[in-house]
């Protein structure tokens, strides 16, 4: 395979030192992503739970347990990588940010809209703020925006998302975030796929939407509290309808009250055809196409995006010259469209939404690999 560049190597003087709090199930996949790099270095890790923090700094060389105070204020942390749950994350970026550090985290920003612009205001001039997910800029949904770029499928018309799952309680050892504020289908999967839509379509700017609760109560069906019932407080299941800057609209479905599904993740309708792009919650898979008169739906050759990428991928990017694609406006405005869809559809009425952003610069087919310097 032919790639626009053999890996994402830059001359850096020493490596970009990472901070991580809150070292969750997610914090693995991170981990993975660094392990090997010489452009980035886990240099501090804290967690609630300081034995697991200890544990995971014995395993990374230079690496050491803080405290959050004292990680936020190391002067050896250039970027603050937040992992804390939802209802955490602004208290973390807002603290990281009087510290002077940059601050990439996991999505949502913040747990409302409210925190999250006093998240974005914070930040200190010659700093960064960015987000997950990243996986948008894998091999597969860049394949799968290169395709609409080209005008392959013609002026795009129209898309569709949809995420069907059981619930979160079915696998996850402590799920109860999912339940609370915050959490639910919409603002838990609904980043993956509203991110993807506004790379392939554009910016969002008015939603409508509909959503209901099939049960108040939810059981853990896995790990240390197993059969344990925790309350549910937020909708979970979640409709919407999205008009994008340029005229297209999308209809979304995000739900813990179903089974699975059979629908493909995203398809996006043209003029001249339609495209059905992969799974947003993972970097690759395979992009596929049906262009008006033709029999078959025909696989579309992987051409754009990160390859053989991992979450952290979006915060290695902002050190790239031509990087910070997972950036704190594309999460600012998803979090405007999903808080919009919520309240639309508690209003019954269409949102307008307040902030836009630029469609990010394109992934060229990039090798993520190690740098060496």
């Amino acid at each position: 395979m032919t790639t626009a560049a053999d890996s994402d190597a830059r001359t850096v003087e020493r490596a970009h030192g990472v901070g991580i709090v809150g070292l969750g199930v997610i914090s693995g996949q991170y981990l993975t992503t660094f392990r090997g790099r010489d452009d980035v270095a886990v240099v501090a890790v804290a967690d609630l739970d300081v034995a697991r923090a200890q544990a995971v700094a014995r395993d990374i060389p230079g690496c050491r347990a803080l405290s959050v105070a004292e990680l936020v204020s190391d002067p050896q942390v250039d970027t603050v990588l937040n992992l804390t749950i939802p209802a955490a994350h602004a208290e973390i970026a807002l603290q990281a940010f009087a510290a002077g550090k940059n601050v990439y985290g996991e999505k949502p920003p913040a747990a409302t809209m409210t925190e999250a612009r006093q998240v974005v205001a914070a930040v200190p001039v010659g700093a960064w703020l960015g987000g997950a997910p990243d996986t948008v800029l894998g091999t597969g949904i860049q394949t799968a925006r290169a395709a609409v770029d080209a005008g392959l499928i013609g002026r795009p018309v129209s898309a569709i998302a949809t995420w069907i799952s059981g619930g979160h309680e079915s696998w996850h050892p402590h799920p109860d975030f999912y339940y609370r504020p915050g959490g639910g289908p919409l603002l838990d999967m609904g980043p993956y796929y509203l991110t993807s839509l506004v790379q392939l379509l554009g910016p969002v700017v008015r939603v409508s939407g509909a959503s209901s609760r099939s049960r108040d109560i939810r059981r853990i069906a896995t790990g240390p509290r197993a059969g344990e019932e925790i309350p549910v407080e937020v909708d979970t299941h979640v409709t919407g309808t999205l008009v994008h800057e340029g005229g297209a609209i999308s209809t979304v479905t995000f739900s813990f009250d179903g089974g699975e599904t059979g629908a493909p993740p995203i398809e996006v309708h043209g003029e001249a055809g339609s495209l059905q792009a992969p799974d947003p919650n993972h970097f690759d898979g395979q992009v596929r196409m049906r262009r008006h008169g033709a029999q078959e739906w025909a696989d579309v050759p992987t051409g754009a995006g990160y390859v053989g990428a991992g979450r952290g991928v979006g915060l290695v990017d902002f050190l790239r010259r031509d990087g910070g694609r997972a950036s704190g406006a594309m999460a600012l405005h998803v979090l405007e469209i999903m808080s919009s869809l919520l309240d639309a559809a508690a209003a019954r009425r269409w949102v307008d939404i307040t902030t836009t952003v630029e469609r990010p610069a394109p992934v060229p087919l990039t090798r993520f690999g190690a740098v060496s310097r």
